[in-house]
């Protein structure tokens, strides 16, 4: 009993002091998991709800559905060439070496699965692939620049053929170029003559140096397939009629059709018949089409061109004729028009409503600054700033006085209002030539009377300031022939007068903010500026436009006659049948003219500038064109002004401007120049190809704006005669004292950073005195920046081969002989 007793007394000693011994080790633990952040009740636990451990279970569903919509995307890509009537897949092969042979290599890949190749003279052809259940349209091309961006711009693979034995000379470079920079498709690589390469052991080299060359433009391309290898030959065969083609995102946007055949019309009442296999989105028969290099027409109506069915009856094939044809689409009343400008009454109510506008005042007597004519109302302020007030009053007690104090006038006197003189006002931030930079110029106001006396007597020799003059402009000559920071500055003759050859130009106290009256250049625009397309919000228009072509119109696999009406004969004449001719529908307003801007990147292998108004062969999309853009700075400004480029050197980047139709979306942009081959040149330059083109750069169309103002800068120069502390006499900007006080209002800038304002003309030879916002140096050049607005140049689409493109006809443009000294 009484070790029982002992027990039970024993145990809860033993839980006593056991305890705090628990409590005391999970305070240990809890201080722990504090240093380490870690929450209590809450470990291994996120608290965002998509960042929290999914079970096993989740994993295995979400994965599944991701491979359940990716295979719906599958087939929905894939379903246009699934069936019998599915639409064949278009195979562009090119060689890119003088002995490449297209027609052999479809020849070889047919063979490789039993196929039967009937090569005719067309460049397009079809044949069933039985094995694989599906179709292919082969495009046999030969070495012709067009043709293949024609043909690689509608294909849904494309096959480049290189030679085991000769390298890929300057027309091979260029077309691989140019079809990668159009936009590309799938891509293949085939190689010819591998087994003539002798002896065989050097075969692995010729593969691996013809892979290390295909890979330097495309990546992506792991695997190259020979010819003369039956099985390399199945494989492709397989990888044609098994993958999916990526497609080119532009043209997706849009129907099209590679024609398998054109029929002209043989008179005016007929229309011309395009047959082929509609492509990307619906074609609508109220759209325009663009066919070829032949122009953009309207369409008749859209009929179906069902292919006769093959079915087997009693062991014998027979051949069911084709159904009658029957109308698919017509066009309605939303029907588009060929016209690519506005209607000429909308110009004739603009006239008037800038008829009803105030215009200008009558006469000038200064340059334009921003949006006003400086003192060119002189005598009207010294009035108005002279007001009746009482006698004995004082200026500070005429300040109070807001109006002309009406009495009899006998105890009157006329008190003139002081204006502030802020010529020793020193600001900063002011930028050199282009103006100042987030601050306003100080008002010009009228000079005060002269500092130094014996400077307004100052009246040079005229010969002997000749020579002078010589010798400076000579020294400069040989300053700026490698100073690339300044080239707008020009020389001013002293029998010309400046207010004259520089009538159109105007100042800006900054390039950026400073507003642009458009009002000054109404006199100066081309006569169809105001029937281009306005287009003020792009990204709406452009959303309407592609969301439009998703709806309606023969359905994407449909084989039809599309029946125009209105092509010139002459496009039957320079029809070849070796060359693809593809239909390509327009989005809506797509036809109309604007003032269209691209993005040119100019290629760092390029050896020489390209100037601006130059001659270029723009392609964009489906069109051609021959322009003379104007380049300008990129970027956004929120006035809207860029500084036009005269010259654009290899590796920069502007905007060049024309007047061309319009084009929605950010579509791929080529621009090629005209070469001549030079004497001696190299035969691996990809800068001169017998093609007579080069690639001289590639783009972006952005998008279009007539309110867009290009200003040509042009920079007057003068130097520093005599320097008393801020005050300087400038000489050589001007040569006659009406020209110093027509532009007396425009703020000066030095090249070291400088800036002032125009204080006074001193005698008769155009000498002036000016104040500035520190002493400058005696070396340094006084520059004054003036503006004028440039306009865009039409476009003239090109008809026919790329290379026989027509030159644009030269316009006379009102120039004011604005030469620079790099010129």
């Amino acid at each position: 009993m009484s070790a029982a007793v002992a027990h039970h007394s024993h145990r809860p000693t033993t839980k006593v002091t056991h305890k705090p011994f628990k409590s005391k080790a999970a305070s240990k633990h809890e201080l722990r998991d504090r240093a380490k952040g870690r929450v209590p009740n809450e470990k291994g636990l996120r608290k965002t709800p998509h960042q929290q451990v999914m079970s096993k279970f989740d994993r295995r569903n979400q994965a599944k559905q991701t491979r359940l919509t990716k295979h719906k995307e599958h087939l929905k890509e894939t379903s246009i060439f699934s069936g019998k009537d599915g639409a064949p897949r278009i195979v562009a092969v090119i060689p890119l070496c003088s002995d490449g042979d297209a027609k052999a290599a479809i020849r070889a890949l047919n063979g490789s699965i039993d196929i039967e190749t009937d090569l005719s003279s067309s460049s397009s052809f079809q044949v069933p692939v039985d094995r694989f259940k599906q179709k292919l349209q082969y495009v046999a091309l030969e070495r012709d620049l067009g043709a293949c961006l024609d043909a690689a711009s509608a294909a849904d693979f494309v096959v480049v053929v290189l030679s085991a034995s000769v390298e890929v000379d300057g027309l091979g470079e260029l077309i691989l170029r140019s079809v990668e920079s159009q936009g590309l498709s799938t891509l293949f690589t085939l190689v010819q003559g591998l087994d003539g390469v002798e002896p065989a052991k050097q075969r692995p080299g010729v593969m691996g140096s013809l892979k290390s060359f295909i890979t330097h433009f495309h990546p992506e391309q792991e695997k190259l397939y020979s010819v003369d290898s039956r099985q390399d030959c199945a494989n492709l065969m397989r990888s044609l009629c098994s993958t999916t083609p990526k497609g080119i995102r532009w043209r997706d946007e849009r129907s099209w059709i590679l024609a398998e055949s054109v029929r002209f019309a043989s008179n005016d009442s007929e229309s011309t018949i395009v047959t082929g296999v509609v492509r990307g989105k619906g074609l609508k028969a109220d759209r325009l089409v663009q066919v070829g290099g032949w122009g953009t027409y309207r369409i008749e109506k859209i009929a179906a061109a069902p292919l006769p069915k093959h079915i087997k009856k009693k062991g014998e094939e027979v051949t069911l004729e084709a159904e009658e044809e029957r109308v698919l689409e017509e066009p309605s009343a939303d029907r588009d028009d060929l016209h690519d400008l506005a209607p000429e009454d909308v110009v004739v109510m603009d006239a008037e409503d800038d008829a009803a506008m105030p215009g200008a005042p009558s006469e000038k007597k200064g340059v334009l600054l921003d949006e006003h004519h400086y003192f060119s109302d002189e005598e009207d302020e010294a009035t108005a700033t002279t007001k009746k007030v009482p006698k004995g009053t004082s200026k500070y007690q005429s300040a109070w006085y807001l109006d002309d104090v009406s009495d009899s006038g006998s105890d009157m006197e006329d008190m003139e209002m002081d204006e502030d003189d802020d010529d020793d006002n020193e600001e900063e931030g002011m930028g050199p030539e282009d103006g100042m930079e987030g601050l306003a110029q100080p008002e010009p106001t009228e000079a005060g009377p002269s500092e130094y006396p014996q400077s307004e007597m100052m009246e040079p020799d005229e010969e002997e300031d000749a020579a002078q003059l010589e010798q400076y402009r000579a020294r400069k000559r040989d300053e700026v022939e490698d100073d690339k920071e300044f080239p707008d500055e020009i020389e001013l003759h002293p029998n010309v007068l400046a207010r004259e050859r520089l009538a159109r130009y105007r100042g800006l106290k900054s390039l950026r903010t400073s507003p642009w009256l458009e009002d000054e250049d109404r006199a100066h625009e081309p006569e169809e500026w105001r029937r281009l397309l306005q287009v003020p919000d792009y990204n709406s228009s452009r959303s309407r436009a592609t969301r439009e072509a998703l709806v309606g119109g023969v359905q994407p696999g449909t084989r039809v006659h599309v029946y125009i009406k209105g092509m010139p004969a002459a496009a039957e004449k320079s029809y070849d049948p070796s060359s693809p001719v593809r239909l390509v529908s327009l989005l809506r307003h797509e036809n109309k003219k604007t003032a269209v801007n691209y993005l040119i990147n100019l290629s760092s292998d390029h050896a020489s500038s390209t100037k601006s108004k130059e001659e270029l062969i723009v392609q964009c999309g489906a069109r051609r064109m021959v322009v003379k853009p104007l380049f300008s700075q990129a970027g956004t400004t929120p006035n809207d002004v860029h500084k036009y480029c005269r010259y654009l050197h290899p590796g920069q980047s502007a905007i060049a401007t024309f007047m061309g139709p319009i084009t929605w979306g950010a579509v791929p942009v080529l621009f090629f120049k005209r070469t001549a081959p030079a004497a001696g040149a190299a035969a691996e330059d990809a800068c001169v190809s017998s093609a007579g083109l080069s690639l001289v750069a590639t783009g972006t169309a952005l998008p279009p704006s007539t309110s867009r103002v290009v200003a040509k800068r042009v920079i007057l120069t003068g130097h520093p005669y005599h320097i008393h502390k801020k005050i300087v006499t400038i000489r050589y900007m001007f040569f006659n004292r009406e020209d110093v006080e027509w532009f007396k209002a425009m703020p000066l800038w030095t090249k070291r950073g400088r800036s002032g304002f125009i204080k006074e003309p001193l005698g008769t030879h155009g000498y002036f005195k000016a104040t500035f916002d520190g002493r400058i140096n005696p070396q340094d050049s006084v520059g004054i920046s003036l503006y004028k607005r440039v306009w865009p140049r039409h476009a003239v689409p090109v008809t026919g081969s790329l290379s026989e493109a027509g030159a644009v006809e030269e316009v006379q443009e009102q120039e004011d002989g604005d030469t620079t000294m790099m010129e």
